[in-house]
């Protein structure tokens, strides 16, 4: 399973978003800082699931953060767009 499809899946699981749309952004950074040459080193999030409707923006972010576990290790950039 690929780093995209393991994050759709953790977070799938953690929050039943309403909207889950995960874009593989490495190909811009290629070459860069924090490239590994995997493919698979900066995504960008947006969900939107009812699970975050009491939390504050820190919290949401946290939560996805904690949601992803490991991954947050495994991937150099990951960017939010959470509600």
């Amino acid at each position: 399973m690929g780093v995209k499809d393991d994050i759709e899946v953790r977070l799938t699981a953690a929050f039943a978003p309403d909207r889950l749309v995960v874009t593989n952004e490495s190909h811009k950074h290629a070459g860069h800082t924090g490239d590994d040459g995997s493919g698979e080193s900066h995504f960008h999030i947006l969900i939107r699931a009812q699970a975050f409707a009491p939390m504050t923006r820190v919290a949401r972010h946290r939560a996805v953060h904690q949601a992803l576990g490991d991954l947050n290790q495994r991937v150099h950039a990951i960017g939010l767009d959470v509600g």
